[in-house]
């Protein structure tokens, strides 16, 4: 084959470690290979909306595009993050051989939590913290989400007595903390251990190629414990557990496990087959449990589980919604709604030397008021590139712009053209400009161009964090909620404002929306 085959894959530590596994056994077959990180889906372009080419998983869905866009020949994933229903398009190319499927608990500096009433263990999986609680009622489990690397540093960090880690992770990349205990009573992920290789149906020449890198037992043992995992209708929402293995004599052997969150309700089933015969065991399996309750386990789940978890203050579109990765539970509603004044048109008609804008509602606005045809603006200055955007397809050029009012403050103390300017807002603007501008003795007038009205409301107890896009949008979730959330902020300005109320505030790197959703999907980071 003289084709390059490209390795699509996330650029964390682990994924990289898997895709270069994968890469050095394709070059000892005598392939040329190439590693292509993907970082994001926010670039890549379909003609179909994800949803129905049945991509989900915010964990593979980058990857995925990337192969149906053809940037990417196969991509390499844990397969334990691989929903059960790969896309259209995309199939399952090979299995690696397993590695060590089980979780393991690191600890802080021994084992006397175990045989003690109290105890505070970390983790963000609920099969996890479901089979701890179910054999440890009386101890207390907290929530511990992100990589591999973060989630160590937070243990090292913290005051808990240990935290769950799958242990193969660790092991690949060498970060196996000095005191562990392998937990063999405690049932991993289905497929937990395992790589998957995927790659595009159409393509035979690349999966004839990947099927040398099959191995046939993993093979068999994980797709029986998908298979039950699928029939059981449930994912990383649901506590289920499920390992296969073969014996010595050739006996496939399948258990599986379905908890209630607080680990009070367990049901267990366990099925063998001799290999060959050994097709339906993960349908029967899950079929075992289903009968004995577990219909009526999983729709207590979907009651208890299926609640909002992260709530954006500003109504979000389809593709944004669909950026999150599957498993978080996200709704959204405008905490604020604006409306344009009405200006007096000779206020409007007057010649500005120097027009400041700090978001589009003041653009717009102003635009309900007079066209851009009878402006007469000879500087134009504004905060955000969206605002930027719109000012030059509406009025025209744009002086300069920053992504932050601090910076633009900044900037016209030291190179605006003489002392004075006209600041274009709304009723609930903060002073930021006008005050740094009035410290430099630059005269600032203020024209309100629309009205903010806060219109927030009451969020349940299991929302967990809460998206904000400007002071106005915190300023409304408070009249009918407490700052006891995550607040993921989309600028330094607004992130000011919510220190000022919440503990834990963090920001986008880059002031849009996608980037506030990209951080929470870091914190829901698969664990």
């Amino acid at each position: 084959m003289n084709r390059t085959i490209r390795i699509g894959t996330r650029d964390s530590e682990l994924a990289l470690w898997q895709a270069n596994e994968v890469k050095d056994q394709l070059k000892a077959l005598g392939h040329t290979v190439q590693i292509v990180k993907v970082k994001s889906t926010g670039d890549l372009i379909l003609d179909k909306p994800l949803y129905e080419l049945g991509i989900t998983g915010i964990f593979t869905k980058t990857l995925d595009v990337a192969m149906l866009n053809g940037d990417v020949d196969i991509a390499v994933h844990s397969m334990k993050d691989v929903p059960t229903a790969l896309p259209q398009g995309i199939v399952q190319a090979a299995v690696l051989k397993r590695a060590n499927y089980l979780d393991i608990l690191a600890y802080h500096d021994n084992e006397e939590f175990l045989g003690q009433r109290e105890g505070i263990i970390a983790t963000g999986s609920l099969r996890r913290k479901a089979q701890w609680l179910n054999r440890y009622p009386t101890h207390t489990v907290v929530d511990l989400r992100g990589n591999i690397n973060s989630r160590l540093e937070k243990l090292n960090n913290s005051d808990w007595n240990a935290a769950i880690f799958a242990a193969a992770g660790l092991e690949r990349i060498g970060l196996e903390p000095k005191n562990t205990i392998g937990l063999t009573w405690m049932l991993p992920a289905p497929a937990q251990g395992a790589i998957m290789v995927v790659a595009m149906e159409n393509d035979e020449e690349v999966r004839d190629i990947c099927a040398q890198l099959n191995h046939e037992e993993t093979d068999i043992c994980t797709r029986l414990e998908r298979e039950f995992l699928r029939e059981l209708e449930g994912g990383c929402s649901a506590p289920i557990g499920a390992l296969a293995y073969i014996d010595k004599d050739n006996v496939v052997n399948l258990k599986g496990v379905l908890l209630t969150v607080d680990g009070s309700k367990k049901l267990e089933a366990a099925l063998t087959a001799p290999l060959g015969k050994h097709q339906n065991l993960g349908i029967d399996c899950a079929k075992s449990i289903l009968s004995r309750g577990g219909k009526r386990l999983m729709n207590e789940l979907s009651n208890s589980i299926l609640k909002t978890q992260i709530f954006s203050t500003k109504k979000l579109t389809n593709a944004q919604l669909q950026r999150f990765d599957s498993t978080i539970r996200v709704d959204s509603e405008d905490f604020i709604k604006i409306s344009p004044n009405r200006v007096s048109p000779i206020v409007l008609k007057k010649k500005v030397r120097n027009a400041i804008f700090t978001s589009k509602n003041a653009v717009e606005g102003l635009l309900t008021n007079i066209s851009a045809d009878e402006l007469h603006f000879e500087n134009i200055y504004c905060v955000g590139r969206k605002t930027r955007r719109l000012i030059q397809k509406k009025i025209g050029k744009v002086t300069h712009f920053e992504n932050y009012a601090a910076d633009l403050a900044n900037h016209l103390v030291e190179y605006i053209e003489g002392t004075e300017a006209t600041h274009f807002c709304g009723n609930l603007s903060l002073d930021e400009i006008p005050k740094t501008l009035g410290e430099a003795h630059i005269t600032v007038h203020s024209v309100e161009t629309y009205k903010t009205k806060l219109s927030g409301q009451k969020m349940d107890d299991a929302v967990e964090g809460v998206l904000f896009f400007s002071p106005s949008g915190i300023d409304s979730y408070l009249q009918n909620n407490r700052p006891n959330k995550i607040a993921y902020c989309i600028g330094e300005t607004t992130a000011t404002e919510a220190r000022k109320h919440f503990t834990n505030v963090k920001v986008a790197k880059i002031p849009d929306v996608e980037s506030v959703i990209d951080l929470v999907n870091e914190d829901y980071e698969a664990p």
